[in-house]
C-alpha cells in the first residue's frame, strides 16, 4: 500500500528536533499535506539518516544535546552525498547573529519558534519548489551537455567528411584536368602546323571547343563543392557578349540539329556588345539552361532571348516575336502557356555597385518540351534533385539548376521558371552589370607567336612535370619559337638540373611523386638564399678585394642566383591554393589546361622576351551574327516582300529541300541595290540556317 502511494507524495522531509512535541506536531501536519516525513531527536542520528536515504529537505533545530544544528549542517555540507540537500533552521534563537550564522553554515532559510504552521508549510513548499526546479535544470543541463557532445562528434565527423571530399575533389580535379591539358594543348600545337588543310583546322577547332566544354562540365561539380563550402568567388571582368553567344550557338547547334529542333538566339538591338560581369558563371548558366531545354524537347524549338528591359521582347505569344518564334517552320509552333506555375528565387546575391550606372540584362530560355510537373517545381533548384523527365532521360547529375541559381544570385540577379506540363517551359533570369572596360573587353588582334625577335639572349626554360604528355606539350610549343628547354619528371630531378643548368624560368607542376613542386620550389629558394649568404661571407673574408667591387659583385651574384622565375602549374581550381603556391616562393601560377597565349604572355612578363607574330587568316575569325539575327522580321520581311513572288517561292522550295546550290543561284539574281539582302542570305546559308530562310519566305508567301 505504501509503495503504491509513494509516487504521489509531494516530497520527503527529515525533521531533526530534540523536543518530541515539536517533532510530533510538524510530522502530523506535513504528513497531512502529502509529504513523506521522518523524524530524529539527535544530530548524529540526523547525519546517519540523511546519508542512508536522501531526503528532499531537512527541518533542523539548533539547540540539541550532542551536536547542535550548526555543526550538523556543516557536516552535511561537507559530504558530497548530502551537500545539495536544502536545510531550513527551526529555532527559538531569534538574534540576527544566530540567523546570519545559520545562513553562513549552509542553511537556505530560518524560522523562529514559536512558529506558525502556515508559515512553515509555505517556506517548505517554496524551498521544495526551488529544489524541483533545480533538479529539472540539472537534468536539462545534463541532457544539453549530452546533445552538445553528440553535436561535436557530428561536427567532427562532418569536418572529416568535408576534408575527405575536398581531398577527393582536389585529386579528381588533377586527374581530369591533366589529360585535358594535353588534349587542348596539342590541338593548339597542331593548329600551328602550316601544312594542315582548312578542313583539318576546323576539326581541330571543334576538338578544342568540345574539350573546353568538357572542362566546364568538370568545373560544375567542383563549383558545387565550392558553393557548399562558401568559397565561391565573383570574378568580374569585361568581355564581348556577342562573341560568347556566337560560341554557345555554334556549340549547341549540332545537338539541336541531331534532334531536328530549331535553335534560335534573339538579341535585342539595345543589348550592349561589351558587358562587365563574371563571364564564366554567365556562360555556365546559359549552357545549363539551354542544354536542359534541348535535352527535354523532342519537337519544336529552343529559343534564347536577351534584352535590357523585362518584357521588352515579349513573352509567350507576344505579337512582336511571332515571326521569330516560329523560326523553324513546320518543326513546331510556339504555344502560349496558360495558368503557368512559377517559382521565384529571391535576390540574395545583390552585389555592391560601383560608381558606374548599373544595368540589368534579362535572359529567357524557352522550349516546347515536356514541361515540369507542378509538384516538382518547389524542389527544382535543390542539389541532386531531378524531375521525372530528368530521371527518365538517365542523364545529368541534378546539379545544373542548383549551380545556375547560386551563380545568378552571385551576379546580383534572380531566376524564375514558368511551365505547363506537356507544353513547354521558360526559365528567366537577370543579372546586374556595370560599365565595361573597353580596353579589357575588346578582342586583341588575332595573331600568334612564331619566333623570338632577333638580338636577344638565349633563354633557358626548365619544365618539371611528372606527366610526360604535359612536358612534351610545352617542349613542342616553346622549342620551335627559339627557347632552350630541358625536362624533369619530379621535383628532386628538377632541383638537380636547376643547380647545373641555371635556367632563367621554371614551369613547375605542383603535384608529383618523390618530391612535389611546392617542396622543390621551397628548396630552390632556400638554396638561393644560402648561396647568396655564402658569396657575401667569402667576399668579406677576402681583404684584397676593393670594397666597391665587392658590393658590385655581391649585387651581381644576388641577381644571378635569385632571378630564377618559378611559375607553378596546377590542375586545382581551388582559389585558396593560390596563396599557398605564392607564399612558398613561386612567382606566379597557371592553371591547367592553359591556352598557349597564356604561356607566351607569362614568359614575356617575367623575362622581357620579345616575339615575332603572324596575323591569322580572317577566315578563322568567327563573325558576330546577332545584330542581324535579332531583327529578322524588321529587316528581312520588307526586303523579301519587294522581290518577285515567284523568286520568293523558288527560294522557299530550295531552302525547304536543302538545295544550297539553288539558293546561291537565286541569291545571284538579287539586284545590286539589295546587296545587304544578298549578303545576309549568304551568311544564313553558310551558317546552315536554312530553317530561317524557310520561315521567312513562308511568311511572305502566306
Amino acid at each position: 500500500m505504501t509503495n503504491d502511494k509513494q509516487p504521489m507524495t509531494k516530497g520527503t522531509i527529515l525533521i531533526v528536533d530534540d523536543t518530541p512535541e515539536n517533532l510530533h506536531v510538524l510530522s502530523a501536519t506535513l504528513s497531512q499535506q502529502g509529504y513523506q516525513v521522518r523524524g530524529v531527536i539527535k544530530g548524529k542520528m540526523a547525519i546517519r539518516a540523511a546519508g542512508s536515504a536522501l531526503p528532499d529537505l531537512i527541518l533542523l533545530d539548533i539547540n540539541m544535546p550532542d551536536l547542535n544544528g550548526y555543526e550538523v549542517c556543516e557536516q552535511l555540507k561537507k559530504s558530497p552525498q548530502t551537500a545539495e540537500i536544502p536545510v531550513i533552521f527551526l529555532s527559538a534563537l531569534d538574534e540576527v547573529t544566530d540567523k546570519v550564522k545559520g545562513f553562513q553554515t549552509g542553511g537556505v532559510d530560518y524560522i523562529t519558534k514559536p512558529f506558525q504552521i502556515e508559515e512553515v508549510l509555505a517556506r517548505v513548499e517554496h524551498q521544495l519548489t526551488i529544489r524541483r526546479l533545480q533538479k529539472q535544470l540539472m537534468e536539462q543541463n545534463q541532457q544539453l551537455q549530452l546533445e552538445i557532445q553528440e553535436r561535436m562528434k557530428a561536427e567532427a565527423a562532418a569536418e572529416a567528411a568535408s576534408k575527405a571530399k575536398s581531398e577527393f575533389l582536389a585529386n579528381m580535379s588533377h586527374e581530369l584536368r591533366t589529360p585535358l591539358n594535353a588534349i587542348l594543348g596539342f590541338t593548339q600545337v597542331m593548329n600551328r602546323d602550316l601544312e594542315i588543310s582548312t578542313e583539318q583546322r576546323e576539326y581541330l577547332g571543334i576538338i578544342n571547343r568540345s574539350g573546353e566544354h568538357l572542362l566546364e562540365l568538370i568545373n560544375d561539380v567542383l563549383d558545387l563543392s565550392k558553393i557548399e563550402a562558401g568559397i565561391i568567388s565573383f570574378n568580374e571582368g569585361s568581355f564581348d557578349l556577342y562573341r560568347l553567344l556566337d560560341e554557345l550557338e555554334e556549340m549547341l547547334q549540332i545537338k539541336a540539329l541531331s534532334k531536328n529542333l530549331g535553335l534560335n538566339f534573339i538579341v535585342s538591338s539595345a543589348v550592349p556588345q561589351y558587358i562587365k560581369t563574371d563571364k564564366q558563371k554567365l556562360r555556365c548558366c546559359l549552357i545549363n539552361l539551354l542544354g536542359n531545354a534541348i535535352k527535354f524537347t523532342e519537337s519544336g524549338h529552343v529559343l534564347l532571348r536577351v534584352k535590357l528591359e523585362d518584357g521588352e521582347m515579349g513573352g509567350w505569344g507576344a505579337e512582336e516575336d511571332k515571326g521569330d518564334k516560329g523560326d523553324k517552320g513546320d518543326k513546331g509552333a510556339l504555344i502560349k502557356l496558360s495558368t503557368p506555375y512559377s517559382l521565384t528565387t529571391k535576390d540574395k546575391g545583390q552585389r555592391t555597385k560601383d560608381n558606374s550606372q548599373p544595368t540589368t540584362i534579362f535572359f529567357e530560355v524557352e522550349d516546347t518540351g515536356f514541361g515540369i510537373n507542378p509538384e516538382e517545381i518547389d524542389n527544382l533548384f535543390y542539389a541532386f534533385v531531378q524531375t521525372s523527365a530528368g530521371i527518365k532521360s538517365a542523364e545529368g547529375t541534378g546539379l545544373g539548376l542548383t549551380i545556375t541559381k547560386r551563380f545568378v544570385e552571385l551576379m546580383g540577379g534572380n531566376i524564375t521558371v514558368n511551365s505547363v506540363l506537356g507544353k513547354g517551359t521558360i526559365f528567366r533570369f537577370n543579372i546586374h552589370l556595370t560599365q565595361a572596360d573597353m580596353s579589357e573587353a575588346v578582342t586583341q588582334p588575332n595573331r600568334r607567336v612564331i619566333a623570338l625577335e632577333p638580338g636577344q639572349e638565349n633563354y633557358r626554360i626548365l619544365v618539371v612535370d611528372d606527366t610526360e604528355e604535359n612536358r612534351i606539350l610545352l617542349v613542342k610549343l616553346l622549342e620551335p619559337i627559339g627557347f632552350e628547354l630541358k625536362e624533369a619528371s619530379n621535383g628532386m630531378e628538377g632541383i638537380s638540373i636547376w643547380e647545373s643548368w641555371q635556367p632563367q624560368l621554371i614551369f613547375m607542376d605542383t603535384r608529383m611523386p618523390i618530391m612535389d613542386g611546392l617542396e622543390a620550389t621551397k628548396q630552390i629558394r632556400d638554396k638561393e638564399r644560402s648561396w647568396e649568404d655564402e658569396k657575401i661571407r667569402r667576399q668579406r673574408d677576402t681583404e684584397e678585394l676593393d670594397l666597391t667591387a665587392t658590393k658590385q659583385q655581391t649585387t651581381n651574384n644576388k641577381q644571378q642566383i635569385t632571378n630564377t622565375i618559378i611559375i607553378a602549374l596546377t590542375a586545382s581550381t581551388f582559389e585558396e591554393r593560390r596563396g599557398e603556391i605564392l607564399n612558398i616562393g613561386s612567382d606566379d601560377f597557371v592553371r591547367k589546361p592553359f591556352p598557349e597565349d597564356v604561356i607566351f604572355t607569362k614568359i614575356a612578363e617575367y623575362l622581357g622576351v620579345r616575339y615575332l607574330y603572324e596575323d591569322l587568316s580572317p577566315a578563322t575569325i568567327t563573325p558576330h551574327k546577332f545584330n542581324s539575327v535579332s531583327r529578322h522580321n524588321s529587316f528581312f520581311l520588307p526586303e523579301l516582300a519587294a522581290m518577285p513572288s515567284s523568286w520568293v517561292t523558288d527560294l522557299y522550295h530550295a531552302a525547304n529541300q536543302v538545295r544550297e546550290e539553288s539558293i546561291f543561284e537565286l541569291i545571284e539574281q538579287i539586284p545590286e541595290n539589295k546587296a545587304n539582302l544578298a549578303k545576309s542570305l549568304r551568311e544564313l546559308t553558310h551558317d546552315f540556317r536554312l530553317d530561317i530562310i524557310v520561315r521567312l519566305t513562308k511568311d511572305i508567301i502566306k
